[in-house]
Order: C-alpha cells, then sequence, then structure tokens
C-alpha cells in the first residue's frame, strides 16, 4: 500500500487561514467585552440616576424602629 506524505509547508499554509480568524475573533470579543463593560458603568453612573426625595431621617429614638 503506498503511504502519501503531504509535506509540511502545505499543511502550514492550510493551518494559518483558521489561526488568523481565531486572533482576529479573539480581538473583536474582547473589543467587544470592553465597550459593553464601557456601557453598563454608563448605566449606572450618578449622574444619570434620577434623584429621589426622600423624608428627613429621624433622630429620635422612638422612630427607629420605622427604618
Amino acid at each position: 500500500m503506498p503511504t502519501f506524505k503531504v509535506p509540511s509547508e502545505i499543511l502550514l499554509s492550510l493551518a494559518t487561514p483558521p489561526v488568523l480568524l481565531f486572533l482576529l475573533g479573539s480581538k473583536a470579543v474582547a473589543e467587544l467585552a470592553q465597550e459593553l463593560g464601557q456601557a453598563s458603568e454608563e448605566i449606572f453612573r450618578g449622574d444619570r440616576l434620577p434623584v429621589l426625595n426622600l423624608p428627613p431621617r429621624s433622630t429620635d429614638p422612638t422612630h427607629a424602629d420605622n427604618l
């Protein structure tokens, strides 16, 4: 039975595109994750939240159980 050997240059050239696509894809995913993190920080910034008008807290110890 004859054996067919594939030259290593051909194997290397076939393996290069998937590796490059993986590197580009992982870079894109990392940038997306960073942008999502920054967007979520913007959501929780204090200057964009509404001001809540709460009644002042009483310093009277008899009203401490109402907190």
